[in-house]
């Protein structure tokens, strides 16, 4: 039997290069024959204007940038202090040199310069002031821009009962939040370590000086104290390097109240995503005792190698980062289940970057335990198969959709369907593709590809929002009774 048909939405979502945060520029950090770095002799020769020099060069870049951002100067001021320790008495400055000081180390960056695809998309927190048969959402996204740096952005909007998207206005000022340090585990702090090979009696000296739960700064004193003690810093660099690594890719980003949810944007900030934070698949997850939280896997890159790791948020202005830990924490492709099932959490998973597989675990950020559970099967799928998003709870079972790979690394999506009680067992599958991409939808920054990292069940309507060619944003519906009935 051939798929339910798949109704395409007027909603389109494109990449718009205008879409600009301020981010702290570095050149160069090489040291010149005279001993000074490039960060010293940019600050020379600032230092070297005459005042009038420095308040028309700041106030002609104030002109050409205040429009662009809500209050560029803030950035000034933040990105001075990245470089204060390199000037003598940098209090003695007027403020006006210490900004022009400041817009120097200060480049923009487009986000969305390259693509904004692979969306996922959940109720909203708030569904007040909706009609009748109306939902409000929210849409995260995948913004790509200059290197192929990827971050994450969001859109909010309501469905009507049709199924048709009502997209809200995009704010003007996309703002990267600020950041803090996490509360660490103790305990899950040092099976980190374990794992990546660093727990020794140093890190354990280190660990047993901190209480069960403790912050980036505390860690800061504690190594301080140890130093202090006589060890030799050569034999204690790799322990102590390994544990600011995993504290600072730890963190919460916190947005101001006033600020749109579009201008929102989860930009890299830790060491293991520095080169970019990819598919993240968001979920509505109710707890046991009734609370709901919103949780996301995403895929960590840090130019060398990927890991997924999770974001957690009630409200969406105030997200906790933090690495996962287990064996099976690993490659891409991770997605929770929105509740508990017997106790515990329950996750998709393709960790041997081929196969779909179950994980299942009593900590929503550890993972020792796995079993297969899709393998590829039809032509259309062959290459590798995987999840697009989070299950859906029906009454039939839990809905997934699928991706497959197939000849010329051309991505479909599919659907499986899986026991509400057990879902270790597959009960259907769909054996030809839901979604592929159209002659309109293929060609782009990268070619035959439509791909999903999360949909949602409105009304007798599956909502499914697909990025495709690696580039733009669509959303398409899929009558659910029609859908569940070819896979029962």
């Amino acid at each position: 039997m051939s798929p339910p048909a798949v109704t395409r939405t007027s909603t389109l979502l494109l990449p718009d290069p205008l879409r600009v945060i301020t981010k702290p520029f570095h050149p160069g950090e090489q040291v010149f024959p005279d001993g000074q770095s490039r960060v010293q002799l940019i600050v020379g020769r600032i230092l070297g204007l005459s005042e009038a020099e420095v308040v028309s060069t700041l106030a002609s870049t104030e002109r050409a940038f205040n429009e662009r951002h809500r209050n560029v100067v803030e950035a000034f001021e933040r990105n001075f202090e990245l470089v204060a320790e390199h000037i003598e008495r940098p209090e003695d400055l007027s403020r006006d040199r210490r900004l022009l000081i400041g817009a120097y180390f200060t480049h923009e960056y487009s986000i969305e310069a390259a693509a904004l695809n692979n969306p996922s998309i959940v109720p909203a927190p708030d569904q007040s002031g909706v009609g009748p048969g109306e939902q409000r959402f929210i849409m995260s996204l995948r913004a790509i821009g200059e290197g192929h740096l990827s971050s994450i952005e969001f859109r909010s909007g309501v469905i009507a009962s049709d199924g048709e998207l009502s997209m809200d206005e995009v704010g003007r000022y996309p703002t990267t939040g600020t950041r803090t340090g996490a509360i660490y585990d103790k305990e899950f702090f040092m099976m980190r370590l374990i794992e990546l090979d660093a727990w020794n009696e140093i890190a354990g000296n280190i660990l047993d000086s901190l209480a069960d739960e403790f912050t980036i700064e505390e860690v800061e004193t504690a190594i301080q104290a140890f130093d202090r003690k006589g060890i030799d810093r050569s034999i204690a660099f790799e322990t102590t390097r390994a544990i600011h690594w995993l504290a600072s890719s730890n963190y919460t980003t916190v947005f101001a109240d006033h600020t749109d949810l579009s201008e929102r944007v989860i930009f890299p900030a830790g060491p293991t995503e520095s080169r970019g934070m990819e598919d993240a698949r968001f979920v509505r997850f109710t707890h046991d005792d009734g609370s709901v939280r919103y949780y996301a896997t995403y895929t960590a890159y840090d130019g060398f190698q990927i890991l997924p790791q999770l974001i957690e948020t009630p409200d969406f202005r105030s997200f906790r980062i933090a690495t996962l830990g287990g064996i099976r924490a690993t490659n891409k492709g991770m997605a929770l289940f929105p509740r508990m099932i017997d106790g515990r959490y329950v996750a998709l998973s393709r960790y041997d970057n081929q196969n779909n597989y179950l994980m299942f675990s009593e900590k929503v950020r550890f993972w020792d335990v796995a079993e297969q559970l899709q393998v590829p099967k039809n032509p259309w799928e062959l290459a590798q198969v995987g999840n697009c998003g989070s299950p859906l709870e029906t009454e039939a079972g839990w809905l997934v959709i699928t991706h497959g790979v197939g000849p010329m690394r051309q991505y479909s999506l599919g659907a499986i369907l899986l026991d509400i009680d057990h879902p270790q067992r597959v009960i259907g599958h769909l054996d030809e593709p839901l979604l592929m991409p159209t002659e309109e939808e293929r060609d782009g920054y990268v070619p035959n590809v439509v791909y999903s990292c999360g949909s949602m069940i409105h009304g007798d309507r599956l909502v499914l929002p697909y990025g495709f060619a690696d580039e733009t944003t669509g959303v398409a519906t899929v009558p659910l009774d029609l859908l569940l009935g070819h896979l029962t």
